[in-house]
């Protein structure tokens, strides 16, 4: 397979906007298995273009204030054994039937 070109993607916005065009294009009926697997490798890429942006981002000093008194503010999330999913029932559980 061709390795997908996302350079042109410079910013978290225009790969928001492709990323919904392509969900758009695999929700079509009409479209193939093969034109599916090609679209989900673009996606990939785009994501992986996306964390490239983020471990790349200078922010400012204000900006990492903001973001870490979002973080402080977000309520933390149980992991493993003692993790429930959002709809009540547990993650990850086997049930003993």
């Amino acid at each position: 397979m061709a390795r997908v070109d996302v350079s042109g993607y410079q910013s978290f916005g225009q790969i928001n906007d492709r990323l919904g065009e392509l969900v758009g294009q695999v929700r079509d009926k009409d479209v193939s298995l093969e034109r599916s697997l090609d679209l989900f490798e673009e996606a990939i890429a785009l994501g992986s273009k996306a964390v490239s942006l983020v471990d790349t981002t200078d922010f400012s000093p204000e900006e990492e204030a903001r973001l870490a008194d979002s973080e402080a503010d977000a309520p933390e999330k149980p992991s493993g054994a003692d993790a429930v999913a959002e709809d009540g029932g547990p993650t990850g559980a086997v049930s003993g039937n």
